[in-house]
């Protein structure tokens, strides 16, 4: 967070005061010596998010093909070496513009097919779980307290909220959860994710990736979301609110 001076003009009232403010960073991203993407992110957690992005991207399968990771935060590079080096020519990358937070780049391929089998797990949860879940998730970001410009994504067993991450953009949080849990071992077929954004199609296909089996969210799915749940047998909880 970085503390600017601002105007607060309050019922009618002006005045000068400092106010805490989310910072974002472009942090390219380069792969074997290829520039890859540029996140606009926030500057937390970037191993985190490079090495989710890279997962739910398919360009890693597990964390053993990515053998390097350095970041360096005065140009805001991120330099990654991962097994092989034709994987762009490979996957025939397509870049689609996605509906997040500025104009994020997505890249589609033909292993996404390969995800869209069905997940086929007998995970359940009570819903009071959920909600109760939301309510700790909804105040556990003192950043989204001071500046209320983040995004939050969390990663939970059926007992508790394991792994939380905040980014300016939700699905740079969601990516930083991930790519937290493939660095702590902690698997993915028995977890309940949590975002404090809509459900994109998108969003979902890093749920999917995971082949996790419950999305919650604080916002409504898109219709491309929930067609995708159904299909693969991933539970949907949106816009969990209140009761």
């Amino acid at each position: 967070m970085e503390n600017l001076q601002v105007t607060i003009i309050d019922h009618g009232e002006k005045k000068s005061a400092q106010m805490p403010v989310s910072e974002e960073v472009p942090l390219t991203i380069e792969v074997n010596g290829r520039e890859l993407a540029t996140l606009l992110c926030s500057p937390e957690h970037l191993k985190n998010l490079v090495t989710g992005f890279l997962f739910t991207n398919g360009l890693i399968q597990n964390l053993s093909q990515q053998k390097s990771l350095t970041i360096d935060t005065e140009r805001w590079k991120a330099g990654v070496k991962i097994e092989g080096d034709g994987f762009a020519d490979d996957l025939i990358f397509k870049r689609i513009y996605t509906s997040g937070c500025g104009k994020g780049v997505i890249f589609h391929n033909p292993l996404d097919l390969i995800n869209r089998v069905k997940i086929g797990s007998d995970f359940n949860v009570k819903s009071e779980v959920i909600r109760e879940f939301m309510k700790i998730f909804q105040k556990q970001s003192p950043e989204h307290q001071l500046t209320h410009g983040i995004h939050s994504a969390a990663l939970a067993s059926r007992d508790k909220i394991i792994i939380p991450r905040d980014d300016i953009g939700r699905h740079n949080a969601m990516d930083k959860v991930i790519g937290e849990a493939l660095y702590t071992n902690i698997g993915f077929t028995d977890k309940i994710l949590l975002t404090s954004g809509r459900i994109s199609s998108k969003i979902l296909s890093k749920a999917l990736r995971c082949r996790m089996p419950v999305l919650a969210a604080i916002g409504a799915p898109t219709n491309q979301a929930v067609l995708l749940a159904r299909q693969v047998g991933l539970t949907i909880v949106g816009l969990v609110r209140g009761g």
